[in-house]
């Protein structure tokens, strides 16, 4: 349990939000986090120019303590993802609290230039973290900060709601991007229970931090746009649960995606807002249908990000079942996303069910449990991984599998799609009951040869363990053969029930 300190956003109601809609700089194009051009993410902690891999293990036993959690970092280089790793948890030296049974360190992770150094800092959501005099599950936020020699527990952050309330599960999703030209580093924008939060990371003189003070400290993002989201967005209340960013209008600014379930008399439903960015002038605030997973890039090379939503467990609609889960994408354009036929109009779908796409579309699927959006080929036009973590394979239940769509001019297109699961040839492991293969997907690119390879990860493999897969990528899209495994204690972490790759930053 922790004392109350520091400071962060009040965490307001999702159909009150403040300060959403925010100005951005074009700084933030190559800085933002599972969105922006496909091969543009925010995940180099040490500065050398390859991408790194931060993936969490919220249900690590540390010290003792179950479900505390901890989280790694695989650092690239020319050899790509290895099993050589670093392992934090609130059990490491200089990261503010301690590791306490069921924290859930780890639940949720991102990754941006938060302090403006030139190194990107890793986010860790601890939405399970106790707070003195507020209660279970308030949630809690350690940043861990970059630097030439990577990641630091030393003089780390913690933050929290400036009004915390129990089970709040603060940090329950994070996305960061240099969202305004007001401030030099990136902007945090923080998921919990009840909303939306965004705060600023404010530097203060070397002098005064030599003198023993903070070196910084995070204050609430004051934007000058303060109109609630339900007055600028038709559509329903939703219980907001994930986050993305994208510039879909191709302004060189970044936007951001807020994506959830809808509440009221139909919900269920999956909904995402997007808040499209302007330095001059408020943009309203545009509500679509699909969600509560969502990525980002550019899937017909047109220089608009376009925005895919995953609905894995789509309650059946006027009496056409969706149970099996389905996939929009809205394509972006100087409107922003916009549906196949224009603006308010609904995405293209994908089910399983669809010409050229492999299977069937069943009741508990999961199809979009995971996406994520990166250009397997290197032909300039970004691909969409899809993860479908409730896959029965054969007789076996939820053990998972895998779609790549490939892009195209036209769009995402089935024209050499790839369903990988367990029991595909060249793929290490079986199909096992309640593997969950597939509930995190993550494309990457860590030894910079343009071609970015794919984890693949099953939090439930060896009975909750969790293991992740590696695909590297070629002209030819994915390689099967080839492709190995790793788990929590392959790297040196906890591997007991830790849910391994339970959260992959995107």
């Amino acid at each position: 349990m922790r004392k109350n300190r520091s400071a962060a956003v009040t965490a307001a109601s999702f159909l009150l939000i403040t300060g959403a809609a925010i100005a951005t700089a074009p700084a933030s194009v190559a800085g933002t986090p599972g969105g922006t051009h496909a091969s543009d993410r925010n995940r180099d902690f040490n500065g050398d120019g390859y991408e790194d891999v931060l993936t969490g293990a919220p249900g690590a036993t540390v010290g003792g303590r179950s479900g505390a959690g901890a989280v790694t970092v695989q650092y690239g280089g020319p050899k790509g993802v290895t099993t050589s790793a670093r392992v934090f948890s609130q059990n490491t030296s200089g990261v503010p609290g301690a590791a306490e049974t069921g924290d859930a360190f780890g639940q949720a992770v991102a990754s941006g230039d938060l302090d403006g150094d030139g190194y990107d800092d890793a986010v860790v959501g601890i939405p399970g973290e106790d707070l003195d005099g507020v209660g279970a599950d308030a949630g809690g936020i350690v940043v861990l900060w970059g630097s030439a020699k990577g990641l630091s527990g030393a003089a780390s952050d913690w933050l929290q709601s400036v009004s915390p309330m129990k089970g709040d599960r603060f940090g329950s999703a994070l996305a960061a991007g240099h969202f305004t030209t007001y401030v030099p580093g990136d902007l945090l924008a923080v998921i919990d229970k009840v909303g939306l939060s965004i705060f600023q990371y404010e530097s203060v003189p070397q002098a005064a931090a030599r003198k023993g003070g903070e070196a910084g400290t995070f204050t609430p993002f004051k934007d000058r746009r303060r109109t609630p989201l339900a007055r600028q967005a038709e559509g329903p209340g939703i219980a907001p649960t994930s986050l993305t960013t994208g510039d879909y209008d191709d302004n060189g600014l970044a936007d951001l995606v807020v994506s959830g379930l809808s509440l009221g008399d139909e919900p269920g439903y999956g909904w995402s807002y997007v808040l499209l960015s302007d330095d001059i002038d408020p943009l309203p605030v545009t509500a679509l249908r699909g969600g509560p997973v969502v990525a980002s890039g550019d899937v017909n090379g047109d220089g608009f990000d376009d925005l895919v939503t995953g609905e894995p467990h789509s309650p059946d609609d006027g009496g056409e079942s969706m149970t099996g889960g389905m996939v929009g994408v809205y394509y972006g354009s100087p409107d922003g996303p916009v549906g196949q036929e224009g603006p308010g109009s609904p995405p293209v779908w994908w089910t399983q069910d669809n010409a050229g796409v492999p299977g069937v579309s069943e009741r508990g699927d999961g199809f979009g449990s995971d996406l994520s959006v990166g250009d397997v080929n290197r032909d300039g036009y970004a691909d969409v991984a899809i993860g479908a973590s409730g896959e029965d394979i054969g007789s076996v239940a939820d053990a998972g599998a895998v779609w790549v769509l490939r892009g195209s001019a036209r769009g995402l297109t089935t024209a050499g799609v790839l369903d990988v699961n367990q029991n595909t040839a060249g793929v290490p492991g079986a199909a096992e009951k309640s593997d969950k293969f597939g509930a995190q997907v993550s494309f990457t690119d860590p030894n910079r040869d343009g071609y970015s390879g794919l984890l693949v990860a099953a939090p439930g493999e060896n009975t909750n363990d969790g293991v992740v897969w590696v695909f590297s990528a070629g002209a030819g899209g994915l390689k099967l053969p080839g492709s190995w495994t790793y788990g929590g204690g392959s790297i040196g972490a906890p591997s007991q029930n830790a849910r391994f790759g339970a959260a992959i930053d995107d």
